[in-house]
């Protein structure tokens, strides 16, 4: 008679423990939503209004005093507000420093993209700068072809001049 453990009476249960599970991006969203508002001059004003009208009617009203001239329960109030509104504000710049850090890393990544674009841009731009040296340009070529045809012409011309010099001496050697 084997029976799984944890139900037989001679062996101890395991401790069952009540876990309380948040996640941490949801307290970190409320949490930098009551850091900012912790921030704001509403809060301010809306704290000043309260303190005075505590301070006043623990003041003048005699039979309603909750908390007589030293204020001690508005001390407490103000030490819980500053014991919850101190690690409220340190998780909001905690997240603001991590989104700050994501950021410069993108922005980092993304500067080194741009100037690994802009030197291939320079590369191309400038094999563009020497294929267009190296070609050849309209008022270059007009050149090139009057100076071959001015060179035909003397050929063609050079010939015609020998045999007119030579025509007479052929006519020289029929006559001798």
């Amino acid at each position: 008679m084997s029976e799984p453990r944890g139900r037989r009476l001679d062996t101890p249960s395991p401790r069952r423990r009540f876990s309380f599970n948040l996640d941490s991006d949801v307290v970190g969203v409320y949490g930098e939503r009551v850091a900012r508002f912790l921030g704001t001059g509403r809060y301010l004003a809306i704290q000043t209004v309260v303190v005075v009208v505590w301070i006043l009617l623990n003041l003048v009203a005699v039979t309603i005093r909750w908390d007589p001239y030293p204020f001690i329960l508005l001390n407490l109030a103000f030490s819980t507000q500053a014991a919850y509104a101190a690690p409220l504000i340190l998780l909001a710049q905690n997240r603001q420093e991590n989104r700050d850090r994501v950021a410069l890393e993108e922005d980092r990544s993304r500067a080194a993209q741009t100037k690994s674009d802009t030197e291939f841009l320079a590369r191309e731009l400038a094999a563009v700068r020497l294929a267009v040296g190296d070609t050849v340009s309209r008022d270059y070529l007009r050149k090139e072809l009057d100076d071959l045809l001015d060179e035909l012409v003397d050929r063609l011309r050079e010939p015609s001049d020998a045999d007119s010099d030579s025509a007479p001496d052929t006519n020289r050697r029929r006559r001798d």
